[in-house]
């Protein structure tokens, strides 16, 4: 996280608000073509990892060598598009200087190319996952964002093009990510071997859940990439670079509540393999729960002092930043909770009612946005409404999956988890607000206002948990205490 926010704010002053705006733009015209691999990425992760919960080695193995195949034709039909109507709408219809097209199609193709590595890289992403090895994913990623560090140093002392010099940078950490994953899933899991055999009976269900899974997915990258061109098309780039600062800060909040989803997916897959569906709705409940509790703990202190935030994160504040990133916020917690609540679907490999609904909704943000905008709206009415869609998607998750698991249903999770968590956000926020009624903007201000959120939080937390996490956190406690007491006598 914090290397993240670093480097948003060095790119942005060494590419400046333009370039910045550019790189954000393009990039999203690939990810809009990626939409295929979302799709099949959830397909590869759920069938990998409901094999790895039967044990059944074979069709294992199978499942990763048909997913393999699958994503190589991704990356070839993503490739062909790209290089068709995506490098058209690259080159006619973005809103881009003239003098900036040269670097702007540069970042369009490094892009692309890092896009078809990581389709193809999929199936061993989930190898990893499904085996539950956090830790070898954990170091990856903070090599990952170790060497875009080195990126950012790169890039103030490069005597080249800014934007430029960027995305090749970026290029050649990709290819280096993809091949020290790859290299790891070869060595130590033995389904990663490639077989290039042909499994009607694994492609055919895989194809299925992704097909349904593609409509949503599609319908979701529309939502952001869409809304991206459209604030391109009526205010400009400085716009959109003022949307990719306050996606960069959502992104990295996001991901550190992702990363724990991460860890969780695999339990509740492999919980609905078995048919323990009782400990399944127990972690449904308690992750879409606490963290959203999370979420809410390191998101707090940047809803209410964002201005101050952004000023010193940024020497460069693009103009409608800050109340952008408010909004963004608001629509994590629910997408948290969404995305939770999907994984329990994705177990049950029921995509149809799921997709249709949640992808209506994230499509109807596009025509909403043109006519605001059309109309003279305001740049932040698109993103109003990207809330109220993701809350009413949340709600329709769980009555889809109470659907499948009768021990999930809509009341149980108002009265477990929605009434808490919104109860507790109301009160965290208005506590956390009173040192901004009585000091001025500063760090003084800033610190009051996260020591009084985190402890409001933490406090909240442990007062809602059941009697298991009490007793969980009573027994690591009395182990820390314990422990410290053996390694110092004078304790």
């Amino acid at each position: 996280m914090i290397i993240g926010f670093y480097t948003s704010r060095v790119v942005l002053i060494t590419l400046g608000v333009d370039d910045y705006g550019i790189f954000g733009v393009v990039g999203g015209v690939i990810s809009m073509l990626g939409f295929l691999n979302t799709s099949m990425s959830g397909a590869t992760s759920r069938f990998l990892t409901f094999e790895l919960g039967r044990n059944d080695k074979k069709r294992l193995k199978d499942t990763f060598n048909s997913a393999f195949l699958i994503h190589v034709g991704l990356s070839l039909v993503v490739f062909i598009v790209a290089e068709t109507a995506g490098l058209w709408f690259l080159n006619n219809k973005l809103n881009i200087p003239a003098d900036r097209m040269v670097a702007a199609n540069w970042v369009y193709q490094m892009s692309l190319v890092s896009a078809m590595l990581g389709i193809s890289q999929v199936p061993y992403n989930a190898v990893i996952i499904a085996h539950e090895k956090m830790d070898i994913y954990a170091y990856v990623e903070i090599l990952n964002v170790t060497l875009k560090l080195l990126i950012v140093y790169m890039l103030t002392i490069g005597n080249f093009d800014k934007l430029i010099l960027y995305s090749i940078l970026n290029f050649a950490v990709s290819v280096l990510i993809v091949a020290i994953y790859r290299v790891y899933c070869i060595r130590h899991h033995e389904e990663s071997h490639l077989q290039w055999t042909w499994q009607p009976s694994i492609l055919k269900p895989m194809l299925s859940f992704s097909g349904w899974d593609l409509y949503g997915n599609a319908s979701n990258l529309a939502r952001n990439q869409g809304v991206n061109m459209l604030v391109n098309i009526f205010f400009g780039t400085v716009a959109n670079a003022a949307v990719s600062v306050a996606s960069t800060v959502q992104s990295v909040l996001m991901q550190f509540a992702f990363n724990i989803c991460t860890a969780v997916r695999p339990q509740i897959v492999k919980s609905f393999s078995v048919g323990e569906y009782d400990r399944m709705s127990d972690l449904i409940y308690k992750s879409a729960k606490f963290l959203y509790l999370l979420l809410l703990l390191i998101s707090v202190p940047i809803l209410i002092e964002s201005h101050f935030v952004l000023k010193v994160w940024l020497s460069i504040v693009p103009q409608y930043s800050e109340w952008l990133l408010r909004y963004m916020i608001l629509f994590n917690f629910f997408a948290q909770m969404s995305f939770v609540l999907a994984m329990g679907i994705h177990a049950t490999a029921k995509m149809k009612r799921i997709s249709l609904i949640n992808g209506s909704l994230y499509l109807s943000v596009i025509p909403f946005t043109y006519v605001s905008y059309k109309l003279g709206g305001s740049i932040y009415t698109a993103f109003a409404y990207n809330v109220v869609a993701v809350f009413i998607g949340c709600l329709s998750n769980v009555y889809t999956l109470s659907l499948s698991v009768s021990q999930i249903s809509l009341f149980k999770f108002i009265r477990k988890v929605l009434i808490p968590v919104v109860v507790i956000s109301v009160i965290v926020i208005a506590v956390s607000f009173v040192p901004r009624m009585l000091f001025y903007e500063g760090w003084i201000r800033l610190i009051l206002v996260t020591f009084i959120s985190t402890c409001s939080v933490l406090a909240f937390a442990y007062i809602t948990a059941d009697a298991s996490i009490k007793q969980f956190i009573k027994n690591k406690m009395s182990s820390y205490v314990r422990f410290g007491k053996h390694s110092n006598p004078d304790i």
